[in-house]
């Protein structure tokens, strides 16, 4: 089954990926989110080796290039993805590999400074490999910081400005979106709680350090708060965090 799901979710990633392009991308950990200039959770990463999981249109690897690392590694599931990547740090000789976060390709084991995915980790078919496969490609005392959707956030419902909690946080599994983006795109994403993302974490190895459940960033601080249904809003972010960013080392 999970094969099946990658192999629609890469098609319809190569219709979806131009709605992307820079979208979730460092500085930012998430729609409405705190930042990477707020929170500081990166040590220095001048001259340091650093792999992006998901790594998407490369913008948050050009953001690391701009902030001094030297060996820059990501991965996406998307063809298109990649392409766009290539372009984007075009003249900083990257390695890209068009391959999913949940299989081994041959990337170099224990040698990476840190690991990160901005938006992308829960795309993920087999979380439990995937942060095997992570704790494996980084060095000791390495570390890896992740942000995605807050895993209650996807069951918040708004009508009318009122918020409400449809279907049942317990029942992990996966859901389908028959249009994503408004394309003929269908998607199917995993649905997991926190502690699955936290658990999963320690049995891989690591040692998590930080868990945040992110506030509006201040760049919003002034701005109105209209009440809004959609997925992602200023009314809802207020109210309830989009957002989830954890780091955890590998000691």
């Amino acid at each position: 089954m999970t094969s099946d799901i990658l192999i629609n979710n890469k098609k319809s990633w190569d219709i979806v990926a131009h709605h992307f392009n820079g979208k979730d991308a460092l500085p930012s950990y998430g729609p409405f989110s705190q930042t990477e200039n707020e929170l500081g959770l990166f040590d220095n990463v001048t001259l340091r080796r650093v792999l992006d999981i998901g790594c998407g249109s490369g913008h948050s690897l050009k953001y690391m290039a701009d902030k001094g690392a030297t060996d820059l590694w990501g991965v996406d599931l998307s063809d298109a993805q990649i392409t766009t990547a290539n372009h984007t740090l075009s003249g900083l000789d990257p390695h890209l590999f068009c391959t999913p976060m949940e299989k081994d390709v041959g990337i170099p084991k224990e040698y990476f400074d840190l690991v990160y995915s901005i938006y992308a980790i829960g795309w993920s078919t087999d979380l439990s490999e995937t942060f095997k496969l992570i704790y494996d490609y980084l060095l000791f005392g390495g570390y890896f910081i992740f942000s995605w959707d807050h895993p209650l956030y996807p069951h918040l419902k708004s009508e009318d400005g009122r918020i409400y909690l449809e279907g049942s946080y317990q029942n992990e599994g996966f859901v389908k979106y028959n249009n994503f983006k408004g394309e003929d795109a269908p998607m199917v994403i995993p649905t997991r709680k926190m502690s699955t993302y936290l658990n999963e974490l320690i049995k891989a190895g690591f040692t998590i350090e930080q868990v945040i459940e992110s506030d509006v960033s201040s760049i919003f601080r002034s701005s109105e708060e209209e009440v809004s249904d959609r997925y992602y809003s200023l009314y809802k972010a207020r109210k309830f965090p989009t957002t989830m960013i954890v780091k955890a080392r590998k000691l």
